[in-house]
C-alpha cells in the first residue's frame, strides 16, 4: 500500500510565485536557461539550473554549479520570497493547458515505496545524471523539483480533491507559455487525514516523470538513514517531494525522433530497405504527418513527408514493450537500417519532445539533419502495463505535458 505523508512546504510569497516558478532543470538547455532568467533574478532556474549565474565554460558537474545553487536558494529564503508553513500540509496543484486539466495531490512520497517497488518505474536512469541530482539535493538538502507520479484514478479521491479546492487558492497565474498554475493548501485536518487514508487503500504508483529525480531523492534518503545512528523513519528525508495524479487527467505527447545522418544510404536507397517493414506512402500535397494510431508515422525526409505503416508480422502483437510504437521504430529501422543500436548513447539520434510540434522536424532535416519521424503518443495504460510486469520501456518514449512548475513548492529534508 502506498505511503504518503503532508509536510511543511517551503513556497514562494503569493505575489512573487508567477516569477519564481520556472520550468523543470531537465527541459531546457543552459542556453535557453539563460535567455530565460534574464531580468528576472527571482527565476528558480537560478537554483536547479545554478550554471545561468556561472561563465559559459564553468563543467555542469563542478563544485561551483552546486555552490551556486545553496547560495542563490539561501538568498531567496534570507529576502523573504520564500516561506515554510508552519505545519506539515497536503497541498493541489491543478494545471491548464489548451483548455485542458489535470489535478494532482502534492505530498511526501515514501523512499521505502520507491525501494520496494510500491512506486513502479519504467526507465532506466543514468548514472551520471543521479550522481547530478543527488548532489543538488545533498547541497541544497532539499527536493527542489517535484517528481511527477500517477496512480489508478479513485472516486472517493476525485471527491476529495474537489472538496480541497473548493476556497481561494495560494497561487493562480499563468505563465509565459500559456499554461495556467493554481496551488492550493489543505487546511482542514479531517479532509488531509481522509487523503492520507485513501492512498493507504492504493497498492501502486507510478513514476510518470522525474525517474532521475526519485532515484536520486532515494539515494540520499538511504545514505541520511545509514548516516543517523538515532534514525526513526519519520524524518523528512525518508520522504520526497512529488505530485500524484489520477492516471486519466494525464496528457501524453509523442517524443519524436530525428536522426543526422542516413548510415552511407541515398534517400532512394533508405526507402527501399525500409519497404519489408513498412508501407510507405507519400504525404499528400506534402502535408506534415501526425499519426493517428498506433503502429503509424510520420517521416520528413529530402523535403518531403511520408505516412509509414507497420506491416503485419514485424512486430510482436502481444508483447507490451515490443508492441511499442517506439521499440518497432527501433528494432526494424533506427537499428537494422541507420546502425542506432543504443539510442541511449548514439550521438547520431537526438529526442524532440511533441510539445515542440512537427515543424520542428521539418526545421531540422532541412537545416542539415537526414530524417526525422513523428509518432503516435504511448498510452498511460500502455506505460503502468509494462511497469506492472517490471519490464522497462524503451528511452525517449514519453512526453508529459504540461510540466510540473519547479519552485512552487520545495520539501526540506532537514
Amino acid at each position: 500500500m502506498a505511503e504518503i505523508r503532508p509536510f511543511p512546504g517551503l513556497r514562494p510569497i503569493p505575489e512573487k510565485a508567477g516569477e519564481i516558478a520556472s520550468p523543470p532543470y531537465d527541459v531546457l538547455s543552459s542556453a535557453e536557461a539563460r535567455q530565460q532568467v534574464k531580468g528576472n533574478p527571482l527565476s528558480f532556474l537560478h537554483v536547479v539550473k545554478p550554471e545561468v549565474d556561472l561563465p559559459e565554460d564553468v563543467d555542469l558537474y563542478d563544485d561551483r554549479v552546486y555552490a551556486q545553487a545553496r547560495e542563490n536558494f539561501e538568498k531567496l529564503r534570507r529576502e523573504g520570497m520564500l516561506i515554510q508553513d508552519s505545519a506539515p500540509s497536503y497541498y493541489f496543484y491543478r494545471q491548464v493547458m489548451d483548455g485542458r486539466g489535470q489535478l494532482g495531490l502534492v505530498a511526501g512520497a515514501a523512499v521505502s515505496d520507491y525501494e520496494n517497488d510500491t512506486i513502479k518505474k519504467h526507465e532506466k536512469t543514468r548514472a551520471d545524471k543521479e550522481a547530478d541530482r543527488c548532489r543538488h539535493v545533498d547541497v541544497l538538502s532539499a527536493n527542489a523539483g517535484p517528481v511527477f507520479l500517477t496512480y489508478r484514478s479513485r472516486p472517493e479521491m476525485d471527491r476529495l480533491a474537489g472538496e480541497a479546492t473548493a476556497g481561494e487558492p495560494l497561487y493562480d497565474f499563468t505563465a509565459d507559455d500559456g499554461v495556467r498554475h493554481t496551488f492550493w493548501r489543505v487546511e482542514d485536518p479531517r479532509v488531509a487525514a481522509r487523503i492520507t487514508d485513501v492512498f493507504a487503500g492504493i497498492d501502486l504508483l507510478y513514476v510518470a516523470d522525474g525517474h532521475h529525480r526519485s532515484a536520486s531523492a532515494a539515494i540520499v534518503g538511504r545514505r541520511r538513514r545509514e548516516a543517523n545512528p538515532a534514525h526513526t523513519g519519520r524524518e523528512e528525508y525518508n520522504y520526497f517531494l512529488s505530485v500524484i495524479f489520477p492516471h486519466d487527467q494525464l496528457n501524453i505527447l509523442p517524443y519524436n525522433r530525428v536522426v543526422r545522418d542516413l548510415h552511407g544510404l541515398t534517400p532512394e536507397s533508405f526507402l527501399r530497405k525500409i519497404a519489408p517493414a513498412f508501407d510507405v506512402s507519400l504525404s499528400p500535397d506534402n502535408l506534415p504527418v501526425q499519426p493517428d494510431r498506433r503502429h503509424a508515422f510520420g517521416m520528413y525526409l529530402d523535403g518531403k513527408w511520408y505516412r509509414l505503416e507497420a506491416r503485419e508480422g514485424s512486430y510482436p502483437p502481444e508483447d507490451p514493450v515490443g508492441s511499442l510504437d517506439v521499440s518497432i521504430l527501433q528494432e526494424n529501422l533506427l537499428a537494422p537500417i541507420l546502425g542506432i543500436g543504443d539510442p541511449r548513447t548514439d550521438q547520431r539520434i537526438d529526442f524532440v519532445g511533441g510539445i515542440r510540434g512537427l515543424k520542428e522536424l521539418s526545421r531540422r532535416v532541412d537545416g542539415g539533419e537526414a530524417v526525422a519521424f513523428a509518432l503516435f503518443p504511448t498510452s498511460v495504460e500502455e506505460l503502468m502495463a509494462i511497469a506492472d510486469q517490471g519490464r522497462i520501456m524503451p528511452p525517449k518514449s514519453t512526453w508529459f505535458e504540461p510540466k510540473l512548475r519547479s519552485g512552487l513548492i520545495v520539501h526540506l529534508l532537514d
